[in-house]
């Protein structure tokens, strides 16, 4: 044992009940990979809160160019693990892009994304959008706003391009929800086009978070989905409009993961249990005294080495308001949450919803029984880890005994259809149901041949 690890066990053996409890370490050194965006939150502040060390742990954070360098790199083992797209773990135990079998035992946080228009496309756009008696538009915005500018654009022959992060990511995902609600085909995959603009009246591509606001802004895309501090920032540069958050679309949605391989965990179990513990610490931080920490965690964020935007942006939705129009500044005190609602427990039905989005566009091409779609959620998310650190951090006196749903099956109660955008209720337990009720997207046995839709 060294030294450092030495004086921490000895000083455990005299702590107060609220000390962490040193587990017997596999693997005491690791290195984590992050996305420059404000959702990395639990991983800047478990290591600059001590929550990492106190648990014995040598940590180092360190940012990666995309997404897919960021999964390379945990699936070569040059990480230990990584913030994931929660659709990374999924698609990659699938086999779908890359095969490896990743896991998640820490859901990183709900809601955090939106989508934001160019300022050209938002003053086309406005004719269309309802307003609110003070004259500012009523939110959420329906794409439905967007569809006689998309149809101008089709009438002169010109492509309308929208920009998302990776083909497996929840921007993917909920800006291809939001398109198809207001009744806009967003595209299919098929095994021999992974282009995914099969059908397209919105062509997507993929631009990594920190260049969003720049392609829109040379005219590459008019318009993109990302995480923070990326919508925010187009505002402050004076560029374009966020017209929807994703907890407007689908209220308390799941976002990021906690992703390390299936072979790490086995080989390494008290050192995934001890960095879980550490990153729950960090996120019952993040959300505690209603947000009180969150000034704090702004300065953090703003840090060259982590997100490395202006304090400004980031704090302008990290501190309970979202900034829409320039000025146009609402209440969102769950727009990033990070412990409450039960964020940080891996539902199966979280994983679920990824799957039946992988489905709906094609990228799982062939139908599945509802067994497999719950079977695939188990390999992926492992809420009996989490349940485990977080059972040791009740004993510690670190967290309380009614924050975690302990007698849980996995499965959140069924979304009711007023907090989504469609008004399409969501509900786990039956993926081919939920597909089917989706008027737009593949259901039963319909698969993509050539550039159509067969069933």
């Amino acid at each position: 044992m060294n030294t450092f690890k030495w004086l921490l066990a000895s000083t455990a053996l005299c702590a107060t009940p609220a000390m962490a409890e040193m587990l017997d370490l596999e693997k005491d050194e690791l290195k984590f990979g992050f996305i420059k965006l404000t959702d990395m939150a639990p991983l800047a502040v478990a290591y600059e809160q001590g929550y990492f060390e106190e648990e014995g742990l040598f940590v180092t954070l360190e940012a990666q160019a995309n997404w897919k360098v960021l999964l390379d790199g945990v699936i070569d083992g040059q990480l230990d693990g990584a913030h994931m797209l929660a659709g990374q773990p999924i698609a990659a135990t699938i086999g779908y892009g890359t095969q490896a079998h990743i896991i998640t035992p820490f859901s990183m946080d709900l809601n955090g994304n939106a989508i934001t228009v160019s300022n050209d496309i938002w003053e086309q756009m406005k004719p269309n959008v309802p307003l609110m008696d003070d004259g500012r538009p009523q939110h959420p915005i329906s794409a439905a706003a967007l569809a006689p500018v998309i149809e101008s654009y089709r009438d002169r022959g010109e492509p309308f391009n929208m920009g998302m992060v990776f083909p497996v990511s929840t921007h993917n995902y909920e800006i291809r929800y939001w398109l198809a609600a207001g009744g806009l085909e967003p595209g299919y995959y098929s095994p021999d086009d992974v282009s995914g603009q099969i059908g397209a009246e919105v062509y997507l591509s993929v631009t990594p978070p920190p260049q969003m606001p720049s392609t829109m802004e040379a005219g590459t895309i008019f318009g993109y989905s990302v995480g923070e501090p990326w919508n925010q920032q187009a505002v402050f540069k004076g560029i374009g409009v966020p017209v929807i958050t994703d907890y407007d679309m689908w209220k308390n949605n799941p976002e990021k993961v906690f992703g390390i391989t299936a072979e790490f965990a086995e080989e390494n179990p008290n050192t995934t249990i001890a960095l879980t513990k550490a990153l729950i610490r960090a996120a019952i931080w993040l959300d505690e005294n209603d947000n009180a920490n969150r000034e704090e965690a702004v300065e953090i964020l703003s840090r060259s080495e982590y997100v490395g935007a202006d304090a400004e942006v980031i704090a302008n939705s990290m501190t309970g308001s979202f900034e829409f129009e320039k000025g146009d500044v609402r209440p969102a005190p769950d727009f990033n949450t990070f412990f409450r609602h039960n964020a940080t427990y891996p539902f199966y039905s979280d994983a679920i919803w990824y799957l039946t989005q992988m489905r709906r566009w094609g990228q799982i091409a062939e139908p599945q029984t509802d067994e497999w779609f719950v079977e695939t959620a188990k390999d992926v998310y492992r809420p009996d880890i989490y349940l485990e650190a977080a059972r040791l951090l009740v004993d510690e006196g670190m967290a309380d005994e009614a924050d975690f749903p302990w007698d849980s099956d996995g499965f959140k109660a069924p979304t009711p259809a007023e907090d989504i955008i469609d008004g399409i209720a969501y509900d786990g337990r039956a993926p081919n149901a939920y597909l089917e009720s989706l008027p737009i997207g593949l259901k039963g046995t319909q698969t993509i041949v050539g550039n159509q839709i067969q069933d």
